[in-house]
C-alpha cells in the first residue's frame, strides 16, 4: 500500500493529522499537472498553477479536513476535476457582463489589442463535455484527466482501470466527438 493510499485511508478514519502529512506527499505532482494545464492558458491568466493547486486542495480536503477517497487513482481523479471546476467558474467569471463580458482588453503599454482569450473555448469544451458526459460517462471522465489535468495515458488507464491502448481508442473517439460538437456551436 503507498503512503498516499495509507493516508488516505487515515483520513477517512477520522485521523487529523493525516491531512498535513498528505499534501506534502501529493504537492509536487498536483503543481506538475496545474504547471501542465496552465500552460495551455494565455499569459495573462490571472490564477497561477499554485493558486490552482491551492484552490484544489481546499476543495478536496473539503470543510471539515475529512475527505473520502479510496485510493491514490481516485484522489487525482478528483483532484482533475476539482482543476476543471475552478477553471471553468474563473473562465465563466471572466465572460461575465460586470468584468467586459469577454470583449477584447487594450495594452496599455503598447496600446495594442491583446490576444483572444481561451475562455470561450474553454466554456465550450466544457459545455460540450457536460454533454458527452451524459452519454459517455467514462470517456468523458477520461478527456477530464487528460485535457483539463494533462495525465498520460499511462495514469489515465491506471484512474480508469481500463488498459493503456483502450484509454487511446477512447480518447481518439472523444476528441473526434468533442471537435464536432464545439465546431457545430460555433
Amino acid at each position: 500500500m503507498s503512503d498516499v493510499t495509507r493516508l488516505l485511508d487515515a483520513i477517512q478514519h477520522g485521523d487529523p493529522k493525516a491531512a498535513e502529512e498528505l499534501l506534502p506527499l501529493v504537492y509536487k505532482e498536483l503543481r506538475q499537472l496545474a504547471a501542465a494545464k496552465m500552460a495551455r492558458e494565455n499569459p495573462g491568466h490571472t490564477l497561477q498553477p499554485t493558486a490552482l493547486v491551492h484552490e484544489a486542495w481546499l476543495k478536496l480536503a473539503g470543510p471539515d479536513g475529512r475527505a473520502q477517497f479510496q485510493n491514490r487513482a481516485h484522489f487525482f481523479g478528483a483532484a482533475a476535476e476539482a482543476m476543471r471546476r475552478i477553471l471553468v467558474d474563473s473562465a465563466r467569471r471572466k465572460l461575465a457582463a460586470r468584468h467586459g463580458g469577454g470583449q477584447s482588453r487594450e495594452d496599455i503599454a503598447g496600446l495594442e489589442i491583446a490576444a483572444p482569450s481561451g475562455d470561450d473555448e474553454l466554456l465550450a469544451v466544457h459545455d460540450a463535455l457536460e454533454k458527452f458526459a451524459a452519454l459517455d460517462p467514462q470517456k468523458a471522465e477520461l478527456v477530464k484527466l487528460r485535457y483539463f489535468v494533462g495525465l498520460p495515458f499511462s495514469e489515465v488507464a491506471e484512474v480508469l482501470g481500463i488498459s493503456e491502448p483502450t484509454a487511446k481508442r477512447w480518447w481518439a473517439y472523444a476528441r473526434a466527438w468533442l471537435h464536432t460538437e464545439v465546431a457545430a456551436g460555433h
